[in-house]
């Protein structure tokens, strides 16, 4: 299987036939615990940097999107979201119409994995998006209370991150802009790398993405390269 499958892969699994081979020894269907000898590869929780591009590439992604057709409109509005605030999938597609304070200009994020709720503030830009998109792009009869919802009928709640990784497979060619990873969390880790290239402290940006620990946040200092260069010392002669 390690020749087939990726190192994590390949542990899970091992993992699950460890489990296994102690069970058939606690219920006396094993003589002997066979699952000691089963050695699986090493994985580091780190192992490389977020998958990040640059933040020219985002935004010439974002541009390419076509705001004259409804869908364009829900998804100009739906990317600029995790880009500004680096959302993730199932929190782009859980807001609710009610979690956008309009007069107070703030949205109200609620974090899927803890319940947690983050209060943001509306930018002018993501603003605008989602107006034009619940004013011209929505469907008025869809009964979903969600901000995005299927563009088929009968529209219901947008679900999945297939949906929103194949538009962005598109958008990103459109713009020309390749990656060696065009899944759904490109823009989290773009906005939270940006943030650390800019100077902003990881607790800040922590709270923004919903980190409960700061070691979720501070790997994204390894993909900060020009901040990195600034803490190198000289190479001694």
């Amino acid at each position: 299987m390690a020749e087939r499958y990726k190192a994590k892969t390949v542990a899970g699994l091992c993992s699950a036939l460890r489990a296994f081979l102690r069970y058939l020894h606690v219920a006396g269907l094993a003589t002997t615990d066979l699952s000691a000898l089963v050695v699986a590869p090493r994985v580091r929780a780190v192992d490389r940097p977020p998958r990040a591009v640059p933040w020219n590439d985002v935004r010439r992604i974002v541009r390419a999107i076509d705001p004259a057709a409804p869908l364009g409109l829900r998804d100009k509005a739906l990317f600029l979201l995790m880009a500004a605030y680096g959302m993730g999938a199932s929190e782009v597609t859980n807001l609710r119409l009610d979690e956008i304070d309009w007069r107070a200009r703030q949205i109200h994020l609620r974090r899927p994995k803890t319940g947690v709720v983050t209060v943001l503030p509306l930018l002018d830009p993501v603003a605008r998006a989602l107006a034009e998109y619940l004013r011209r792009g929505r469907p008025a009869h869809a009964a979903a209370r969600t901000v995005f919802v299927s563009d088929q009928i009968p529209h219901e709640r947008l679900t999945g991150s297939t949906v929103i990784r194949h538009r962005l497979e598109i958008y990103a060619r459109r713009a020309g802009v390749r990656s060696a990873y065009l899944g759904t969390h490109l823009f989290r880790h773009s906005h939270a790398t940006r943030q650390i290239e800019q100077g902003q402290r990881p607790k800040i940006v922590g709270d923004i993405l919903g980190h409960r620990r700061p070691e979720s946040t501070s790997v994204y200092a390894r993909s900060a390269v020009h901040r990195l260069r600034s803490v190198g010392l000289p190479v001694p002669r």
